[in-house]
């Protein structure tokens, strides 16, 4: 549970005449990670198996079909891949023709949208001229002037001294159209440009502009609607065929893959060799199958020695997790950071106990929990997907020990449910009648209660914090230990892990030799600087500069507090603001309505954010950094994962 499941080096060699059987197999099986042959002496790179070509056009045609139809990854029920594989290519071929039919009418209305609206935006600038375009174009004796003007005002008085003999236009964009005879063209076009002229070419069609803009208008419109008909025509195929396609290309990406596995095998004239990684417990499944499918005709030999002696270099090793059902949701949290290494501790199930305890720790109102737990319920029944399972599972998760916390705290959207007294004033409860019980005194005279008010006993809380966070670090570095032991020796792991533990244990007892509690400060003085001597040896001069970080690490788990009291921070003043609103009756009722919907509302998002973000980062900053490098090779077995087809 702690490491990566044993990997064993396996290597497969037979005849050429068994290699479909065996890439049934180990398809099959979904066992075996695959080193890929990059070519050497003696052998070469295989050659894909007859029929891959015919399969690869299928499988490009089916997706391009996909990618028309608007078809997305989505679960339903399984097909027999038998029905599936015998339908293929007729249906395929139907398929085909149907949707190169609609790709071309869908081609084509596009097309004629796109000319009408490009004639509209030519034609609207010359809205409200009364003038075909046939007539402003064509003459020898006149010159015609069309385009927009800033100074329009100054232009009929600019003309009269040139000639009267002139006609202008001007339409409701600004637009003229302006006729004089073709020998006072020189000084029109200078009056023109003194006027900040802009020519706008006249559109090659003939009609009068407002009638055209009907015109095209009403056939853009007819365009739309024949558009959105083929759309209706096109959502009604996908649901026709979505099943089959989704099926069909799964079926063919399984063909696909068979043949061309062999690119990654080493072949010669008549032998094929596979090198690859499988898991140690399903060696003994692996050759029976693959025994029983080549007639024993195959050989299949197994490293005897084990990964501890035959990998030089661990992140050759793939890696696989070993954790039960109820903690691999938090692989997911582990895969950001990075798989273990092979003689790594696969810290997984720590986080599955850390991770929720932080959350829950720093949120913990029952109102909150309730309402994620909704939410994650909801969204683990309604999006699929391992990525979408993992994420609501931890959220469910986090939101029980939430849950338990906020009757620990007794909170319901920052209200308190129990009865207490707030500087020397009874606030009565959201219960009628349940009290806080007084239980001890903690620090600084706090006094502990149930339920626990976290705003009462503040001090108390904080060095909670710091002790979790002391023990949340050790465990780390005793991990640590383990993994420096197995990889570089007992006296490494002494000094490179056990001496941060020492020095806390230094510090410790040069505290109490400060507070009295012992008679001396000499043995903690002693302690302390042994740990900095097993330090610098271990870890050179470098390490004395590291060793404040063993005190930032530890605070930094006050934000188990802090942050959760920000959180609580915030609901007070929305059920303060809100109750402001409702005492004040009339229409402040909705107002105050809305602000507490609203403000929770948000207040339950930045509850997901905030106790997510730091509690993830408790373990990726102070607990890793103590024992963990991460980095490990993705175990990727040779096979497929059916969805929409079954055997």
């Amino acid at each position: 549970m702690l490491k990566p499941k044993q990997m064993r080096r396996v290597l497969f060699v037979g005849h050429k005449d068994h290699l479909e059987p065996t890439i049934e197999v180990l398809h099959d099986l979904h066992v075996v990670h695959i080193e890929e042959y990059t070519g050497e002496e003696y052998f070469s790179i295989g050659k894909p198996l007859a029929g891959v070509d015919q399969d690869s056009r299928m499988l490009l045609k089916l997706r391009s079909i996909a990618n028309f139809l608007g078809i997305k990854k989505s679960y339903l029920e399984p097909t027999s891949a038998e029905k599936i594989s015998s339908e293929l290519g007729k249906k395929l071929d139907e398929l085909e023709s149907a949707v190169l039919e609609k790709l071309k009418r869908k081609s084509e209305i596009e097309a004629n949208i796109k000319d009408a609206e490009t004639n509209i935006h030519e034609i609207r600038v010359f809205s409200g001229i009364p003038l075909n375009f046939d007539l402003c174009r064509g003459y020898e004796t006149l010159h015609v002037f069309t385009g927009t003007i800033k100074k329009g005002a100054e232009i009929e008085a600019g003309l009269n001294p040139i000639t009267t003999d002139y006609q202008l236009y001007v339409g409701t964009t600004g637009t003229i159209v302006l006729f004089v005879p073709a020998k006072y063209t020189d000084e029109v076009a200078e009056l023109l440009n003194d006027a900040l002229f802009n020519e706008v070419n006249i559109p090659a069609m003939s009609g009068v502009p407002d009638e055209l803009l009907g015109e095209l208008k009403t056939r853009l419109d007819m365009f739309v609607k024949d558009l959105e008909s083929l759309s209706s025509e096109i959502n009604s195929m996908k649901a026709q065929y979505e099943e089959f396609i989704l099926a069909s290309e799964e079926l063919l990406s399984i063909d696909t893959q068979k043949k061309e596995a062999p690119l990654f095998f080493a072949t010669s004239e008549h032998a094929f060799i596979i090198n690859g990684w499988i898991p140690d417990d399903e060696f003994e499944t692996l050759e029976s199958r693959v025994k029983e499918a080549t007639g024993d005709r195959v050989h299949i030999a197994l490293h005897e020695e084990t990964v501890d002696e035959v990998a030089a270099d661990e992140t050759d090793v793939p890696i696989e997790y070993d954790n039960p059902k109820i903690v691999k949701p938090f692989e997911a949290v582990m895969n950001l950071y990075g798989r273990p290494k092979y003689h790594e501790i696969d810290p997984t199930t720590f986080v599955f106990i850390a991770f929720p305890l932080f959350y829950g720790m720093i949120l913990g109102d029952i109102g909150y929990a309730l309402i994620l737990l909704g939410i994650s319920l909801y969204g683990i029944s309604k999006l699929h997907g391992e990525g979408w399972n993992s994420l609501f599972t931890v959220l469910i998760y986090c939101n029980i020990v939430t849950l338990f916390f906020g009757i620990l705290y007794g909170e319901f959207l920052g209200f308190s449910l129990a009865g207490h007294v707030s500087e020397g004033h009874h606030v009565a409860g959201l219960i009628p009648g349940w009290e806080t019980i007084e239980l001890m005194h903690g620090l600084g005279d706090e006094m502990i209660t149930y339920p626990v008010h976290r705003t009462h006993i503040i001090t108390t809380l904080l060095v909670l914090t710091l002790l979790i966070g002391v023990i949340h670090i050790n465990i780390g570095l005793t991990a640590g230990f383990r993994n420096v032991l197995v990889k570089h020796g007992m006296k490494a792991a002494i000094l490179e892990k056990i001496s941060w533990i020492v020095l806390q244990l230094g510090v410790f007892l040069l505290l109490l030799g400060m507070m009295g509690v012992v008679t001396s400060m000499l043995p903690g003085a002693v302690v302390f600087v042994l740990a900095v001597i097993m330090l610098v040896v271990g870890e050179g001069g470098t390490a004395i500069m590291e060793i404040p970080s063993i005190m930032s690490n530890v605070l930094s788990y006050s934000r188990l507090l802090a942050v959760g009291l920000s959180s609580i921070g915030i609901a007070t003043a929305i059920n303060t603001m809100s109750g402001m609103m409702f005492d004040s009756g009339g229409l402040f009722i909705v107002v105050a309505a809305i602000i507490f919907i609203f403000g929770h509302a948000l207040n339950t998002a930045l509850s997901v954010i905030a106790p997510g973000l730091h509690a993830l980062r408790l373990q990726y900053v102070e607990f890793f950094t103590k024992f963990y490098e991460g980095g490990g090779r993705i175990y990727d077995p040779f096979g497929y994962n059916r969805i929409y087809t079954e055997e």
